[in-house]
């Protein structure tokens, strides 16, 4: 089968409600969660801001528009490599300068829910990933991975999203070893329900926060704050994580989407 007719094929398939269009994305207003960074170590991002420019009043008789004040790493966002010290020097390594042609890929979800409900601060290791290839298929390069822990569902809460206490933020993600497992398979990007793609301990690993430190590095992206990968099959979605063109941008706000066979 000709690539024109795999496109004249999906485009039926859209049209004919034969796949569905999920959207993995989390509401951005002054309510969305936003990280919370020790006041010792840097500003935190502003909280989000919508200001009304006009709604068919005198401001604008015909239109409604408003204008926005948003962290680029605020909601369900990307991190480009350059956001983290280790990707600096890619110069493809910005929202504006990245390869388009990866952040549209097959996504496997690996599913540790079950365990996230009983234990916050549950880490995804390298058998982990193993035991889910066995039984779902390998991971293969150029794929995006996403760990669903059901974190969205605190979302309407920044107390519960962030959930920390006096030692820290306690939430799931990866160990160091399975950031550099899905590296070395050649995975374009990692991706987490939670705040951030790092655990909610991560600063105490080695290296730290080992999620942001390898994956970029490597040149390789992160998603945070995904939402409703609950919809999502193991394997056999496509997700679509494009961030905005941000000149030397180190991050966006996007509205992450995979597209699902139904049934």
């Amino acid at each position: 089968m000709s690539s024109s007719t795999l496109l004249t094929d999906l485009g039926e398939k859209l049209l004919a409600g034969e796949i569905e269009v999920v959207d993995c994305t989390g509401i951005l207003g002054p309510d969305t969660p936003l990280l919370k960074l020790p006041p010792e170590l840097a500003k935190d991002t502003p909280p989000i801001e919508i200001h009304r420019i006009s709604e068919y009043d005198n401001d604008g008789p015909f239109w409604a528009w408003n204008w926005l004040k948003v962290g680029e790493h605020s909601g369900t966002h990307f991190d480009a490599p350059h956001h983290w010290i280790t990707g600096k020097d890619y110069s493809d390594g910005y929202t504006d300068t990245l390869d388009l042609q990866k952040v549209v890929a097959p996504v496997n979800v690996i599913d540790k829910s079950a365990e996230v409900a009983t234990d916050p601060d549950y880490l995804l290791d390298v058998e982990d990933v193993k035991a889910w290839e066995a039984e779902h298929g390998e991971i293969r390069a150029g794929e995006w991975v996403v760990l669903r822990s059901d974190w969205d569902q605190r979302a309407h809460s920044e107390e519960l999203f962030l959930n920390a206490d006096e030692t820290g933020p306690h939430s799931p993600g990866p160990t160091a070893a399975c950031v550099q497992y899905l590296v070395d398979k050649g995975i374009v990007g990692w991706g987490s329900q939670c705040i951030g793609t790092d655990a909610g301990q991560a600063g105490g690993m080695e290296p730290p926060f080992p999620a942001h430190n390898l994956l970029h590095k490597a040149n390789r992206f992160g998603l945070a704050s995904l939402a409703n990968l609950d919809k999502l099959p193991p394997k056999g979605a496509i997700l679509i994580a494009a961030p905005l063109k941000i000149q030397h941008g180190t991050g966006s706000p996007i509205r992450a989407m995979a597209l699902v066979p139904k049934g």
